[in-house]
């Protein structure tokens, strides 16, 4: 069942659309720490775990991996394969696991809204946001901003 919606990223896209316009209504009321927060932590764990196996990193960029989690490649890169992807299109790391890079890439083809924004280039991961609300986040602004130093 999870290995045929992720293998829809459209359908995962148009859930993602929704969620955002639905989250974004609330923003007035999201704020790091407290109870909200604490929820929506429980609902994203629940949700984005078993489906793209979320790390929790607070800034979720699904939506511009082709609902693909970078997180999940053994070297964390964020933006793009590393160069050791094998001519079979697995990681050089561990080779029985498809590279996640080849899977967002196939999978932005099929996302009519967002699937462009795989050309984006990603900003450095704040792991300071580690176990935060991704949605907080990003409808607050504070996924966006880079710490001190990093601009």
């Amino acid at each position: 069942m999870i290995r045929k919606l992720q293998n829809r990223p459209h359908w995962l896209e148009i859930a993602y659309a929704v969620s955002h316009r639905l989250v974004g209504c609330f923003t007035p009321w999201l704020k790091p720490g407290g109870w909200v927060e604490k929820v929506l932590v429980h609902i994203e764990k629940f949700s984005k775990g078993p489906l793209f196996d979320c790390k929790m990193c607070g800034q979720c960029v699904l939506h511009s991996t082709g609902m693909t989690c970078p997180m999940t490649c053994p070297k964390n890169l964020r933006n793009g394969p590393c160069g050791g992807v094998r001519v079979d299109g697995h990681c050089e790391i561990d080779p029985a696991m498809p590279c996640i890079w080849v899977s967002a890439w196939e999978r932005s083809r099929q996302m009519p809204w967002y699937g462009t924004q795989i050309m984006n280039i990603q900003p450095p991961l704040n792991r300071q946001l580690q176990g935060t609300s991704a949605w907080i986040n990003d409808s607050t602004g504070i996924a966006a901003r880079l710490p001190a130093g990093w601009d």
